[in-house]
């Protein structure tokens, strides 16, 4: 039932998505060596590359962007068996990084090897809840594993039609290309325009007084507010000071996963003191207001933590009680 055709176009909706993280894990950050390689790598001299990072791994073994960088040429080089041993090291050395989780998946489901792609999928989630690319993975090994099954079923009843029409639909979905198209290893992915009631890309001042004439704030002071909500909330992360950090998120926060809400909490606490130092920026800021009590925050966030680098599209959904702004909804891109 096109099983093979099904199981290359998988291979290619999920793999193009292991280059983007390349970006995520800052490999602008480290020496020149490492450099070097991303460039060799983006120009598909992966011979070379793999000399410049091995070079650089011969004095810190441990690095993790280069040894990320290490399993992206090893997957393009078409050697699995040792990308798979680089992430699965990277997964036991930093089980908080929620990429190389995703990129052993990607592996998996290149070799067919759906259950171990699901797992290491779920493993990316339970590290990153709001790691949107792996939830998204995660949908389409779902989707490849019940072609499986549907197909399993028509060959002991050919007369199913319900079945027929199960799996029409599921290769349907993957013959008609709804994945988001490839993306290069190096170059960000561009973010669309969208309609932006306030977009602030410079330091927030004080608002001058209103005019008596005034009868409600303008829109820039009311974003300047909720930006600055987000502010304190970055900052507080930045501090590792986990219980004003969490004293952001409103009362109804949607928690991520499966998880109660005290799990979650304490789930964010272990995170925010485990690393020696964090360091959290926001950039590239937009606000919409939906009304007066409900907004939605745009931005790029960039993380750095003693060991690592990470640069997201974040979406915060906040919302107006008792005279404060506080995150109700969470998503990462």
């Amino acid at each position: 039932m096109q099983n093979r055709s099904n199981k290359t176009r998988l291979h290619r909706h999920i793999a193009p998505l292991v280059g983007a993280l390349l970006l995520g894990l800052g490999i602008a950050a480290h020496a020149d060596d490492v450099q070097d390689a991303n460039k060799l790598f983006k120009q598909g001299q992966h011979v070379q590359a793999l000399d410049k990072v091995d070079g650089y791994l011969a004095g810190k073994p441990k690095d993790a962007q280069a040894r990320f960088l290490k399993g992206l040429i090893l997957t393009e080089q078409g050697k699995s068996t040792d990308a798979i041993r680089i992430f699965t090291g990277l997964t036991e050395d930093y089980p908080e990084l929620p990429e190389p989780y995703n990129n052993l998946a990607v592996l998996y489901a290149s070799q067919g090897q759906y259950d171990k792609a699901k797992q290491s999928l779920e493993m990316a989630i339970r590290t990153h809840p709001s790691y949107a690319t792996a939830h998204e993975n995660l949908g389409d090994i779902y989707a490849k594993m019940a072609s499986q099954a549907y197909d399993r079923a028509l060959q002991l009843d050919r007369s199913n039609t319900s079945t027929q029409t199960k799996l029409a639909m599921i290769q349907d979905l993957f013959s008609n290309g709804t994945r988001p198209k490839p993306v290069t290893p190096i170059t960000p992915r561009p973010v669309a325009a969208e309609p932006v009631v306030a977009v602030a890309s410079k330091p927030i001042t004080v608002a001058a007084a209103p005019s008596e004439k005034a009868s409600k704030p303008a829109a820039s002071d009311k974003s300047d507010d909720v930006l600055k909500t987000v502010k304190a909330w970055a900052a507080a992360w930045s501090a590792q000071n986990s219980k004003k950090y969490l004293s952001f998120y409103a009362p109804d926060f949607n928690v991520p996963g499966k998880q109660s809400r005290k799990e979650w909490e304490a789930s964010r606490k272990e995170r925010i003191a485990k690393p020696k130092s964090i360091e959290v920026d926001i950039s590239e800021t937009s606000v919409d207001f939906s009304d007066a009590s409900h907004a939605t925050v745009k931005f790029r966030q960039t993380y750095r933590a003693s060991h690592m680098k990470t640069s997201s599209r974040k979406t915060l959904l906040m919302v107006k009680s008792g005279g404060d702004w506080r995150i109700q909804d969470e998503r990462t891109r």
